[in-house]
């Protein structure tokens, strides 16, 4: 799988780490930086370049890692076809996917450590799409309710 692996400047401390995961399960890295504290990078620029990833088939998923998480899953769920979320815990890493179809997970580098992001990214990339009745059905109402959002 390719998955689009962004970092604004406070995320840039879990770098190496969540690229080390994404190779070390055999996934493609699409690498949209940054790999320095400095300057400063606007976490709304990297969610679009990561939702830029996914809506053009570059890649299938994403990570996004600011200081807290939240910025980048606000910004994330902004963009038509994102499904972005927080997880700072391993169950909803993989329950995301699993039951909302999430596409973006989004790490906070001033809330969690390296190896707990490890954790989180590898329950992320290991989770499918349950595809049953009930998460089909409600990922389809979120779908309307974005396309008349953006109409």
């Amino acid at each position: 799988m390719r998955v689009a692996v962004a970092f604004d400047h406070r995320g840039v401390k879990l770098r190496a780490r969540v690229l080390e995961v994404v190779e070390e399960l055999g996934h493609e890295a699409v690498d949209l930086g940054t790999d320095v504290p400095e300057p400063r990078i606007d976490y709304p620029d990297k969610a679009r370049e990561v939702g830029n990833a996914i809506a053009t088939g570059a890649a299938e998923r994403g990570i996004f890692v600011c200081g807290s998480g939240v910025g980048a899953s606000v910004a994330a769920c902004k963009l038509p076809g994102i499904r972005a979320a927080v997880c700072h815990d391993v169950y909803s890493a993989h329950q995301g996917v699993e039951h909302d179809d999430m596409n973006v997970i989004c790490l906070g580098s001033e809330v969690v450590g390296a190896e707990l992001a490890a954790d989180l990214v590898r329950a992320y990339l290991r989770a499918r799409f349950d595809g049953g009745e009930r998460y089909v059905r409600r990922l389809e109402q979120v779908t309307r309710m974005e396309r008349e959002l953006h109409e």
